[in-house]
């Protein structure tokens, strides 16, 4: 595997620590953005399934907004976010966490709170190492990310084709496949989301960049969790 040289071991003294200190504040920027849409995600999802709006939702065409609202947040942000205002991007960044939060509750609908937890633990676990591994190791990680985009376009046709079809296998495969995919892409994102930081020119493009850096980030985590409730969870009984 070739080695990964960022552009930060090539300088040196007082300015090396300044890249070195900003680069560490740019990341932990990031993880807050992210952080905190996990935390909105499971206040909404938690307040949807103990409440009346549970069979609102589910019980009526409106899931099907609710499921699918969060990918038209994603593809506006995606596509427009240089047209956007900073503060314009981050609301619609709030707004995707708390309609993706709704969408959630159906795992807390469908799963024992006690594997819930469970699995969001083994989550949050993997996905804290991996991030680790992307933002210290030295090898090059780019070579993989056509192979994981290609992963995640097969998971996507492959779980809409099993909507119809129903079978517990394919949806097994999708899932292990999914784990896998998704560990590698935050590993992945996390080495980008650092490259990122050099080429940044001024502050609005900072912000901007580090909030999709933390949605990349999210989707990575929220699909993680999502695969190994697949696998992992306990049906409430």
């Amino acid at each position: 595997m070739a080695e990964y040289r960022s552009p930060y071991i090539t300088r040196t003294g007082a300015q090396a620590v300044e890249i070195d200190e900003g680069l560490r504040s740019y990341m932990l920027r990031v993880y807050n953005y992210m952080a905190s849409g996990v935390l909105l995600s499971g206040i909404v999802a938690y307040a949807v399934a103990n409440t009346a709006l549970a069979g609102i939702i589910f019980g009526t065409p409106l899931k099907w907004v609710v499921m699918l609202a969060p990918l038209a947040f994603v593809m506006v942000l995606s596509f427009g976010i240089n047209r956007l205002s900073f503060f314009a991007a981050q609301a619609l960044y709030w707004v995707f966490a708390a309609t993706m939060g709704a969408s959630l509750a159906s795992i807390l609908l469908v799963y024992s709170g006690e594997s819930v937890a469970r699995v969001f633990f083994i989550t949050s676990a993997t996905f804290a190492a991996v991030s680790l591994y992307g933002y210290t190791t030295k090898a090059d990680l780019s070579k993989f990310g056509t192979f994981l985009f290609m992963g995640l376009i097969g998971i996507v046709i492959a779980s809409l084709v099993n909507i119809f079809i129903g079978s517990s296998a394919i949806q097994f495969a999708i899932s292990v496949i999914g784990v896998l995919v998704f560990t590698g892409l935050t590993a992945y994102d996390t080495q980008q989301i650092k490259e990122s930081y050099y080429g940044l020119q001024d502050q609005d493009t900072a912000n901007k960049t580090a909030l999709m850096g933390a949605l990349g980030l999210y989707l990575n985590f929220i699909n993680l969790f999502s695969m190994l409730m697949n696998l992992m969870g306990s049906r409430d009984e």
